[in-house]
């Protein structure tokens, strides 16, 4: 099965996975590169579901978010979170980037989009919009 992603912006963190695996103890790990660097607009089909890729950086540089239209859904990886946003202290990493990418790409996808995260509880666009003090301006 193919690798596919993230954007070409996240190389470096690919060139570097055998050492900084290490810094965690772990083993058996090793540096790659994916099959096809994924770039704003390419689809990714798994099974019979196809996402739009959005190139969101500012988690990183190379940071996507996968959205499937029909079912109103995305996977946002580190961008986003229920009550927070991706750290932005990586390499390349950019809080006024991150933020850009959130307000321009993702909620304009509507608020009916529901979307699971890296870490902990999904939530959605909507309920992110009203209540996430990144995207309100609390913080």
């Amino acid at each position: 099965m193919p690798i596919e992603g993230p954007h070409e912006a996240d190389k470096f963190l690919l060139d570097n996975v055998v050492e900084s695996g290490a810094r965690f103890g772990m083993t058996g790990v090793r540096n790659f590169a994916p099959d096809r660097w994924l770039n704003e607009g390419d689809t990714v089909s798994i099974g019979d579901l196809s996402f739009e890729i959005f190139h969101c950086p500012g988690h990183s540089p190379g940071s996507v978010v996968f959205f499937n239209k029909e079912l109103r859904f995305a996977h946002v990886g580190d961008v986003l979170f229920a009550g927070s946003v991706g750290r932005t202290d990586l390499p390349g990493g950019s809080h006024a980037t991150l933020i850009n990418s959130i307000l321009t790409k993702l909620l304009p996808l509507g608020d009916d989009v529901g979307f699971i995260c890296g870490h902990g509880a999904g939530s959605s666009i909507g309920q992110e919009r009203m209540t996430n003090p990144f995207i309100t301006g609390e913080m």
